[in-house]
């Protein structure tokens, strides 16, 4: 009988010689083994995609959190309605009482007399009143206009200072005017006249003047021409005869008694 030949031997630490398959297997199992659970461990180790334990699942904001709120586009507020300017009425010659006068800034209120010849004077109260307080203050004779219908003060002021003056003015249709200045009004030798030749002699409310004729139109009467006190009359748009008769017309101003 012949002999079964012997079986391959593997040579390596721990292992017989002549061992058998049987030990190989078993060393090949526990290497697989080995593996797998390596490869399990480096799995674990190695996902790190999922939430951490503990995590909150809310959303987190992008925003930073040092920026302030959103503004939005402001809107703009409604602009106020422009306030009107006012607008001046015109009126008809009559239906106001007419400018203020101008009176001298030193003057007592309490000086006001009583009421004296102004009532005369053509024009409001207000009008008559500027006389009267005028001729009180006054060293010299205050005149005021006696007119016909239609006419009305346009403006007027007197001053007591430097010897004081008065002027004021008067208007009607037609472009008509009357000037009055009386006083130290004119430092002027030539007696602060219109241009033109002197025509003769005229009444200036009783007082006699000299007539001129202007030779811008204008009518005038002076008295006292070039002296430190004087009296003018100057009249437009009228003719001569209407000038006279307005120039004589003129109302010396008396207080109560005088």
């Amino acid at each position: 009988m012949s002999a079964w030949p012997a079986e391959p031997s593997i040579d390596g630490p721990g292992l017989r010689a002549g061992g058998g398959l049987r030990a190989t297997l078993m060393v090949m199992t526990r290497l697989a083994a080995l593996l797998v659970a390596a490869a399990l461990v480096v799995a674990a180790c190695g996902d790190t995609t999922g939430p951490l334990d503990g995590a909150s699942d809310a959303p987190t904001s992008s925003t930073d959190p040092t920026d302030g709120p959103t503004v939005g586009t402001p809107t703009e507020s409604p602009s106020a309605e422009p306030t009107p300017e006012p607008t001046a009425s015109a009126t008809s010659p009559g239906d106001s009482p007419g400018p203020s006068l101008s009176t001298d800034p030193s003057l007592d209120p309490g000086a006001t007399p009583a009421p004296g010849s102004e009532a005369a004077c053509s024009g409001t109260d207000d009008n008559r009143a500027f006389f009267a307080a005028a001729a009180v203050v006054m060293s010299w004779d205050v005149y005021c206009a006696v007119l016909p219908s239609g006419w009305n003060v346009q403006s007027g002021q007197y001053r007591q200072a430097n010897g004081g003056f008065l002027e004021i003015s008067y208007g009607a249709s037609g472009g008509r005017t009357l000037a009055l200045r009386e006083g130290a009004f004119c430092g002027d030798p030539d007696g602060c006249v219109p241009d033109g030749p002197e025509i003769g002699e005229g009444s200036f409310g009783g007082a006699t003047g000299t007539v001129i004729a202007g030779t811008d139109g204008s009518w005038a009467v002076v008295v006292a021409r070039g002296e430190s006190l004087s009296w003018l009359a100057v009249g437009t748009g009228m003719d001569e005869a209407t000038f006279r008769a307005l120039a004589g017309a003129l109302h010396r101003v008396t207080l109560p008694g005088g």
